[in-house]
């Protein structure tokens, strides 16, 4: 194969003689900025021609030659681990017979470098890389590189080249070689992925995700009604079967698009406003801030009323019959404009679905997930109408309309009260309140749930119930699902995980009767009182433990300097998580992956934990509050503080967001997001692990 491979590399070069002019498809040009007085990352750009492409770093086997980089030796500074470069294009050569790795257009490596000079120094090196066409390959070329980089400010910190000497620092030093009083200090993530977990939900993840509740709005009493509506306009020019397909499709686009396009461009204009970029203020004060919530809840407790038969929720019949008016004109305005109908009729009853879909879907702090939520509810919710537009005669197969659609309505009022718990126990655990605790929230569930069942088996009456003179068998069988799940969640009051319902339940530290902790504490004291010289697992008293907590009996910190200087103390990783109050993926991956026994042996016995939440809405001293570098404003709460180092250090704002460090702040590989799976995780952690033990012994022989 590898003869075979030189053959066919030949051929392609030979083939580029024919061309009279020297061809240089690839420039490159270089160019360095600092992170902070002792950090900075040399950046090694190609911008590549149309049709060309070069290869990546890692290529194994017999194919094309890789692009690689050579530093020359220089005591003025530390290369932090190897040249990163962002996910490459993979595909099947045909002619290498193998799956190879390259960019198109433009490219960016990174390498960064620790100074531990205070003098003006120049880092030298060269590239080699190769260049491709469909056609025919360039030769290998070497390019020469040279940075011009300053030296540190003796001020700030002073970098040493012993490593042994940070490790002997004491816990009132600094946290790592330069580092700023705002924790500035840490690094950008350099080196190898661990995982090829996702960082957060993919975009075809939040699509079909967002499907289900598409589905469930049409049978909505405000919505299920306009199906006849919608067959009767269609009916007329039903007998032209081309015009009838067309007509259908452009009716069901129109629904995707009136429903889609507004909150795209809210979206937009958040953007604009954003400095090009949509800030994690905009996501983070609308899924955590005690006003949305608040308002949130009030409205899904109205539209349970309205369910319930209160009062009735209906837009102003001015701007209902004006659209309906525009229906009777033909042409393709008609088709139109009864999609603009059925959207603004279906208003009260899929506006609380809507909301629902937008904001957990925003909640990541993902700019499209909101958008691709959004399409994906009204595409399910559109579909139908489009089927039923094209094939009138299917009406006849549909249920009529009658009392089982109040009872779906006043079915629906219960999970409205339930949903709406939801945006009040956010508002609660950001504030710390303590009104809507673990257990104050499952027993109001239990009996929401409860009530739900004894409706469904004709025990309550609402207004505008028809007369059940018997129970049908399917409503038996939801009303039997519906016991089970009040059943599931009973334990609950007692400690049980409920991993069921991660992410939507309060944390289970919020609960004041739990046997799994007062298990944990007695066989923790057990231990103690064994081994009187037990070893302490903090250094000190975590900042903020009075309000902030672990699961699952983990113990760490909520300051990130304060972490760092345990884990300088200790000669440990650290294991740093970006969380929130409001992260839904956050309490499934605390619940779901760390409780694995695996999972906790590590993070309690290798790792210094550091978890920083973005949501929190404490108030910090003033001697604490940080100047963001990325949009210039104070940050004066713990959220936005470590909201903005996210942001600022890694250039992101989802949570669950796992880094892990080593005893100087510098990442030890790739971060990841949110990953259920537990074998991943492992994996993340383990290799996190062997490159700080390769770390260590490197340091030893220095």
């Amino acid at each position: 194969m590898k003869t075979r491979n030189i053959i066919i590399f030949l051929l392609l070069f030979i083939g580029n003689l024919g061309f009279s002019q020297v061809l240089k498809p690839v420039k490159w040009t270089f160019s360095s900025s600092k992170i902070n007085d002792s950090t900075v990352n040399l950046y090694m750009k190609a911008t590549i021609d149309k049709s060309w492409h070069i290869y990546s770093q890692f290529i194994s086997g017999d194919g094309p030659i890789p692009t690689t980089f050579t530093f020359d030796k220089n005591s003025s500074y530390i290369p932090v681990g190897k040249v990163y470069e962002p996910k490459p294009i993979e595909e099947y050569d045909k002619n290498f017979e193998m799956k190879l790795k390259y960019f198109e257009n433009t490219v960016t490596f990174i390498q960064q470098i620790r100074i531990v000079s205070t003098k003006a120094f120049q880092v030298k090196g060269s590239l080699n890389f190769m260049s491709c066409n469909d056609k025919s390959c360039l030769p290998p070329d070497d390019v020469p590189f040279t940075f011009d980089i300053d030296g540190y400010t003796k001020s700030v910190g002073t970098p040493v080249k012993d490593t042994k000497d940070t490790l002997k620092k004491s816990k009132s030093d600094s946290v790592s070689p330069g580092a700023k009083k705002d924790t500035s200090g840490l690094i950008m993530p350099t080196c190898t992925p661990c995982t090829n977990a996702e960082d957060s939900l993919s975009l075809w993840l939040v699509f079909f995700l967002s499907l289900l509740p598409g589905f469930i709005a049409i049978f909505t009493p405000c919505v299920f009604p306009m199906v006849p509506m919608t067959v009767s306009f269609f009916l007329k020019g039903s007998e032209n079967r081309r015009r009838a397909f067309f007509q259908a499709v452009f009716y069901g686009v129109s629904i995707i698009l009136i429903s889609t396009v507004p909150i795209a461009l809210l979206i937009g204009i958040s953007y604009m406003f954003g400095k090009g970029t949509v800030t994690a203020d905009v996501f983070n004060w609308v899924s955590t801030h005690w006003i949305p919530n608040i308002l949130f809840f009030l409205i899904f407790f109205l539209f349970a009323a309205s369910f319930f038969g209160m009062f009735e929720i209906v837009l102003p019949s001015k701007l209902v019959n004006k659209m309906d008016s525009k229906v009777d004109k033909g042409g393709w305005l008609g088709p139109f404009f009864m999609a603009f109908v059925l959207v603004l009729v279906s208003f009260s009853c899929t506006g609380p679905i809507v909301g629902a879909v937008v904001v957990e879907s925003s909640a990541g702090g993902n700019i499209w997930h909101p958008i691709v939520a959004m399409l994906g509810f009204s595409t399910a919710f559109a579909l139908p109408f489009a089927i039923f537009a094209y094939f009138p005669s299917l009406l006849s197969n549909l249920p009529k309309s009658g009392g089982w659609l109040n009872s779906v309505k006043v079915s629906l009022g219960f999970i409205e009260l339930a949903l709406g718990l939801k945006f009040l126990s956010v508002a609660d655990q950001t504030y710390h309140w303590h009104i809507l605790d673990r257990e104050v929230y499952l027993s109001m569930w239990i009996v929401i749930f409860f009530l739900l069942g004894v409706y469904l088996l004709g025990k309550l009456k609402f207004p505008h119930d028809s007369e059940m003179k018997f129970l049908k068998f399917p409503r038996l069988c939801i009303a039997i699902i519906v016991f089970s799940f009040v059943m599931y969640m009973i334990p609950g009051m007692f400690g049980a995980p409920l991993k069921m319902l991660s992410g939507w339940l309060p944390p289970e530290t919020t609960q004041d009767f739990d046997i799994n902790a007062i298990v944990r504490q007695q066989v923790e004291t057990a231990s103690l009182m064994g081994n009187t010289k037990a070893d302490e697992e903090l250094c000190d008293m975590p900042k903020f433990a009075d309000f902030l907590s672990l699961p699952h009996g983990l113990k760490g910190y909520f300051d990130f300097e304060q972490g760092m200087k345990c884990a300088i103390s200790k000669h440990k990783p650290v294991f740093l998580d970006f969380t929130g109050h409001g992260c839904v993926n956050c309490r499934k991956m605390e619940e779901n992956v760390w409780s694995d026994p695996r999972v906790l042996k590590l993070l309690k016995e290798k790792f210094v934990i550091i978890t920083l939440y973005v949501d929190d809405k404490k108030e910090l001293p003033e001697s604490e509050w940080v100047t963001s570098t990325y949009d210039g404003k104070v940050k004066k709460s713990i959220g936005k503080k470590y909201a903005d180092f996210e942001i600022t250090h890694y250039n992101i704002n989802a949570q669950p967001f796992n880094v892990l460090l080593d005893d100087r702040a510098d990442t030890l590989c790739m971060p990841i997001g949110y990953n259920s799976d537990v074998e991943n995780f492992v994996s993340f952690l383990e290799k996190g692990l062997k490159e700080f033990d390769k770390r260590q012994a490197a340091k030893k022989k220095e």
